[in-house]
């Protein structure tokens, strides 16, 4: 198999590559920029966008294209990060829709990340993928947009929109920053502690996007959450136990959103997101329950 990973250079999309790779598939890694340490494989090529551009041959014959780049959510919600956020998914969408529309034999799946953001927040309700968009705040209004986007770009293709919660792994994304506080000592719930946390362990995050690429009846919104989520008090009393810290010392919400601003949201809401659309095609976790991804995390 061939595969286009855009935004590859990423927490998640460095993992895939190397899942790839391992499992003897030719990959072009696509981004702004060449990285100064970039992996040497025989089956790996790298490519700018602008690169792409110029000559799209490198990316004749992929049998998937998967879309994982755009601006982090961590960063000061003012309306000059506001609007990067949201202009460099659309931006990015539209770049590879271009790619796409520049080669004669294209993919047979685009794989767009997406978020669990777009069900809006709740403490009481549950949501799968026949789950309907609520836009409610500046998370589920970008992702809403993003989604939307990407229908109009993809048209025509098997599109499948990865609706991503935590993504759990030791070389970046939230979990570093998240388990800081306890490597201190000074672990605890945040705000109530009751605002659910939709999780995935990295290695299902990586085994799920290959799984959608070979599975041809996978479409449409697919939740990449582990099927069992937690609250945040739990989630931060299970790091606790694996780690062998204390988790007593709570954040008040008042304390984080004077820090933080709006974008203290994210660790103050949340919703309860399952993994229904994986679980019926017959999709296994590793990882399905958090302390077993904790202690593999940990070893």
């Amino acid at each position: 198999m061939k595969a286009i990973i855009c935004g590859g250079t990423g927490f998640i999309g460095t993992a895939l590559t190397h899942y790839w790779l391992q499992a003897g598939h030719e990959v072009i890694v696509v981004a702004r920029k060449v990285p100064n340490q970039a992996l040497v494989h025989p089956m790996l090529l790298y490519r700018t966008w602008e690169e792409l551009t110029i000559d799209p041959v490198p990316a004749e014959g992929a049998h998937v294209l998967v879309n994982l780049a755009g601006a982090t959510l961590n960063q000061r919600w003012n309306e000059h990060g506001k609007s990067l956020i949201r202009q460099s998914r659309i931006e990015t969408v539209a770049a590879a829709s271009k790619l796409l529309g520049a080669l004669k034999s294209k993919p047979q799946v685009v794989i767009q990340a997406s978020a669990v953001a777009i069900y809006g927040t709740s403490l009481k309700d549950s949501f799968d993928e026949s789950s309907p968009p609520r836009v409610m705040d500046f998370p589920s209004e970008v992702v809403k947009t993003w989604e939307d986007s990407a229908d109009l770009a993809y048209h025509g293709f098997r599109l499948v929109k990865l609706r991503t919660g935590v993504v759990l792994g030791n070389e970046g994304g939230a979990f570093p920053k998240m388990k800081l506080p306890y490597m201190l000592g000074f672990g605890g719930k945040i705000g109530s502690g009751q605002q659910w946390l939709s999780w995935i362990h990295l290695a299902d995050m990586v085994a799920l996007i290959d799984y959608c690429a070979a599975s041809p009846d996978i479409s449409g919104p697919v939740n990449a959450t582990a099927p069992k989520p937690v609250t945040n008090d739990q989630f931060g009393s299970a790091i606790g136990e694996a780690y062998h810290r204390p988790h007593w010392f709570p954040l008040p919400a008042l304390l984080l959103k004077a820090a933080l601003g709006e974008l203290s949201e994210i660790l103050l809401e949340g919703q309860r997101v399952l993994p229904a659309k994986l679980l019926e095609h017959g999709f296994v976790f590793a990882y399905p329950e958090l302390p077993k991804a904790l202690r593999q995390l940990r070893a």
